[in-house]
């Protein structure tokens, strides 16, 4: 097995990930399709410029594995008081052959040696059902976030 850091060329593999990932956690084509297409736009800069970093595991060649991190600016917190920068987990996934092995796991340790590395000191991450009890043996725990769904109104001066 082995491990190497994500690169420009992983483009169509992390879209590929993150949406086998949602299809794992229940959502529908009606949904991944469109966010998909988006997501590819929105990662192609931050994969180039190094701002979308992580790790990708091969078996024999073959993609099996892969996690995405991210560093997010985000305002001194009583969870980080001297700090101005939160890490972010995202797409972690593992082919369902290669499942129950300890590669998720492998995954989130490297995810924290290199937010070691990088100076970050707390992260953050949004787990499916099936990732939250291994997020929890790994120590992390849930915090007081809220989220909403906003209408977006048409942009009326584009016309």
């Amino acid at each position: 097995m082995d491990i190497r850091h994500l690169n420009e060329d992983d483009l169509e593999l992390v879209c590929q990930h993150r949406e086998a990932m949602f299809r794992d956690a229940g959502k529908g084509d009606d949904v991944l399709l469109p966010m998909t297409a988006h997501f590819r736009e929105w990662l192609r800069p931050r994969l180039a410029d190094g701002a979308y970093f992580g790790f990708v595991m091969l078996d024999g060649g073959a993609s099996i594995a892969g996690i995405g991190l991210m560093l997010i600016d985000w305002p001194p917190h009583p969870a980080h008081p001297l700090s101005d920068k939160r890490g972010y987990v995202l797409n972690v996934f593992v082919e369902p052959g290669y499942r129950k092995r300890g590669l998720a796991r492998e995954l989130m340790r490297l995810a924290d040696a290199e937010f070691a590395r990088r100076g970050v000191d707390y992260a953050v991450l949004h787990a499916t059902d099936k990732g939250r009890p291994l997020y929890q043996e790994l120590g992390w725990n849930g915090t007081t976030e809220m989220a909403k769904t906003l209408s977006v109104l048409p942009d009326e001066s584009a016309g």
